[in-house]
């Protein structure tokens, strides 16, 4: 067995064992961090603090952010899942009638890479920098959340946790190359 093919039978074989801790609470609260309408007041908070926090220089701050979720979007979605064509869990002919999901929630066809990983993470990884300095909780509660929101994908079946990690990877690259573009275009954003 080759180094990829051990690797694929790992991802498998985690990706089984954290989908079969499924109980009815854990199924509610990991199609609730899944859900983006859910994370909807937690958006609205963080604009505040940043409005709070940026003044008038939160339009930059906030067009950057746009920026990094449209790059892990696009990358994800639009180049990566279509490029790679790797089915998601719930869609392998093996793997899929192995899995519990919730609510019949099977996703799309293809899942490599996670994009809730790859814009929660490139949300971290952009702001968190950012901000630390005025907001030192933030950082970690944006971890904390990008660490939850990928683990309930891999929860609901719907991406192995290489899909998330790859993901991950992803944001963090894109949110730290807009962050460092943003400061150097505008180094006073970093005072706040």
């Amino acid at each position: 067995m080759n180094l990829l093919d051990w690797l694929d039978a790992l991802d498998r074989q985690v990706t089984l064992a954290l989908n079969q801790q499924h109980n009815l609470a854990l199924d509610h609260l990991a199609w609730l961090l899944s859900s983006k309408v859910f994370w909807y007041p937690f958006y609205a908070l963080l604009i505040g603090w940043l409005v709070r926090t940026y003044r008038l220089k939160v339009l930059w701050v906030l067009l950057a952010i746009a920026v990094v979720i449209l790059l892990t979007d696009r990358i994800s979605s639009g180049w990566l899942k279509p490029t790679v064509a790797r089915l998601r869990p719930t869609h392998d002919p093996v793997l899929g009638p192995l899995l519990h999901t919730v609510l019949g929630y099977r996703g799309g066809l293809h899942g490599f890479v996670s994009s809730h990983a790859a814009n929660t993470v490139g949300l971290a990884a952009f702001l968190g920098p950012l901000v630390a300095l005025r907001l030192p909780w933030l950082p970690t509660l944006l971890v904390v959340w990008a660490v939850l929101v990928g683990l309930s994908r891999v929860y609901l079946g719907v991406h192995y946790l290489g899909d998330v990690v790859a993901g991950s990877l992803l944001g963090l690259a894109a949110g730290a190359a807009v962050r460092l573009g943003l400061l150097r275009l505008l180094p006073q954003v970093k005072s706040g």
